[in-house]
């Protein structure tokens, strides 16, 4: 997901176009929840600073595995409903507590957040090439201890395609000081693949924070059953070369490098799920974007597949004779199928979001909560692994819920949260 202009000024993120487009709680009481089960915090929201890890609720060398093109947790196959919060590394405890503990009153298992902040601003992780601010990591840290004090599982992406917290548009102004063109031709972004600089600091990076120890915990991150799996991007594209290779060189090396690092965690991708027809015009199928699907799942090093769904960002509306429900639909059934023929990994809807505007073809919120609730039935009913919607929201520290920058915001309790709640309880029986 990256910003439009209205986001990125405020400092956060949105979704993106296609190809002719600019990338444009009932107030729950916090650390309260709703759900047995969900564990107790101070008035301010906050644990204690120090984790006993005998309190974590799997045991300690617990990790979740892929085998046979399933996950596997506790000796049984495991299918499992999630969402996404890009911001908890970011954030204060009183944020994190409000959004982690939202997810498992809503019985979600995972959640996918940011693992990366390069570049100048408050809270930046990576300030500098090779610089890494211990202090900023506090949120990072915190979100892993609670997260496993819930039993929550971590999708954590290294870096951004987009500038966003830096991106890989920091790496590319730090060493090549090239002009960002993320959102057009991407020249300059795409040098982030190739350039050896770049990748050595990128590497420096990877290896840092996987290595980084846990002073919640004690642990390493690569020893933290709560973080499931590392993402080597969020959507990396690579506009420039529809060919595909020089993204597909980079998720190679790069994957490997994870897998050396991190053994018993799994490894992603973190695409959008582009490029199965390289001449097809039904641009998300294409190659225009430089990914090419199936390639890049099918790495050695890389454990599942992921998929992403914004029919309408991508220009699939109504006036463009395409209803934005049926086109997911079909995408979701490409892709599970292909997962399960062809790569025989998992595949995990990792992001997913319908904006309610009626020249979209989504005009109120009963609309979109059809649309997803047919998403997740053909995604669960085809043999889909994971899915995760795109966005929970918490609450800020003025305890009221955070901005809705992007349209697809979803509160806890809601009639969307609820419908997602049904679906997460339904998969976690199966």
């Amino acid at each position: 997901m990256s910003d439009d202009a209205r986001d990125r000024a405020s400092g956060d993120r949105g979704r993106r176009s296609g190809p002719q487009r600019a990338p444009s709680r009932r107030q729950l009481l916090v650390g309260a929840g709703t759900a047995a089960g969900v564990a107790a915090v101070s008035a301010t929201g906050a644990l204690p600073a120090a984790a006993d890890s005998a309190a974590s609720p799997w045991p300690r060398q617990e990790f979740v595995t892929v085998r046979g093109g399933e996950f596997w947790l506790s000796r049984r196959r495991w299918r499992w409903t999630g969402t996404n919060c890009y911001y908890l590394h970011n954030k204060s405890h009183y944020m994190i507590d409000s959004m982690l503990n939202n997810a498992k009153a809503m019985s979600l298992e995972v959640v996918r957040a940011w693992a990366f902040f390069d570049g100048e601003g408050e809270g930046a992780l990576q300030p500098a090439p090779y610089e890494y601010d211990d202090d900023a990591f506090d949120a990072l840290d915190y979100t892993i201890y609670k997260a496993g004090q819930l039993g929550l599982r971590l999708v954590l992406p290294l870096v951004n395609n987009w500038p966003d917290y830096g991106g890989m548009r920091q790496y590319v102004d730090w060493f090549l000081a090239l002009p960002d063109d993320s959102y057009g031709a991407a020249v300059n972004h795409d040098r982030f693949y190739t350039d050896d600089d770049i990748r050595r600091c990128f590497l420096g990076w990877v290896r840092h924070v996987i290595e980084r120890r846990n002073p919640y915990t004690g642990r390493r991150y690569r020893d933290e059953p709560a973080i499931m799996t590392w993402e080597l991007a969020n959507e990396p594209r690579n506009r420039s070369d529809p060919t595909g290779h020089g993204v597909l060189r980079w998720a190679s090396d790069v994957s490997r490098a994870v897998k050396r690092l991190a053994p018993r965690q799994l490894v992603a991708v973190g695409d959008e799920g582009m490029g199965l027809r390289p001449n097809d015009p039904d641009y998300p199928y294409s190659t225009y974007e430089g990914n090419r699907w199936l390639e890049l799942s099918a790495l050695p090093a890389i454990d599942y597949a992921t998929v992403h769904l914004y029919p309408q960002s991508w220009g699939r509306i109504p006036a463009d004779g395409v209803d934005p429900i049926d086109w997911g639909r079909r995408w979701i059934t490409d892709h599970v199928r292909l997962g399960r023929d062809r790569l025989r990994k998992p595949v995990v809807l990792e992001e997913f979001g319908l904006e309610i505007e009626e020249s979209k073809g989504v005009p109120d919120l009963a609309t979109r909560n059809r649309g997803y609730d047919q998403w997740l039935t053909d995604f669960e009913g085809a043999g889909g692994a994971g899915t995760q919607f795109w966005i929970l929201t918490a609450l800020t520290d003025a305890g009221i819920p955070y901005d809705d920058y992007d349209g697809y915001r979803v509160l806890y309790p809601s009639d969307t949260a609820e419908l997602i709640s049904r679906h997460a309880r339904s998969v976690s029986r199966s």
